[in-house]
């Protein structure tokens, strides 16, 4: 059988974010986050900056000083470095799931800081 060569990729824009300060990136840790039923993760922040995309559930997200908003599967996030989240909250009563891409210098290995 041959492979249709003539289809074309399907592609939408999720996100774009500006980082704060220009930062060298070393690597990129890319982790699957699972939160419980109606669990919050507490207030964080991250000594990188991660950007990230739901794929099941309802988390509401608010990074200080910005609005609160909830981001259901395909709605993408950014954290910026630094930056206190006093919410990541799971707000249904399912597992919700995200991807989190942690943008890491030279020498960095701390993902998360709880505060």
């Amino acid at each position: 059988m041959e492979s249709d060569t003539t289809q074309r990729s399907a592609r939408q824009h999720l996100l774009t974010a500006a980082l704060a300060e220009e930062r060298a990136v070393e690597r990129v840790e890319v982790v699957e986050v699972t939160l419980a039923p109606r669990q919050a993760a507490g207030l964080h922040l991250h000594p990188c900056p991660v950007v990230g995309c739901v794929l099941a559930g309802s988390i509401r997200v608010q990074v200080e000083g910005q609005p609160a908003q909830v981001l259901g599967p395909g709605d993408a996030f950014y954290e910026p470095a630094d930056t206190p989240v006093p919410h990541f909250d799971n707000l249904g009563d399912e597992p919700a799931r995200f991807v989190a891409c942690y943008l890491l210098g030279a020498g960095q290995h701390e993902l998360i800081r709880m505060l």
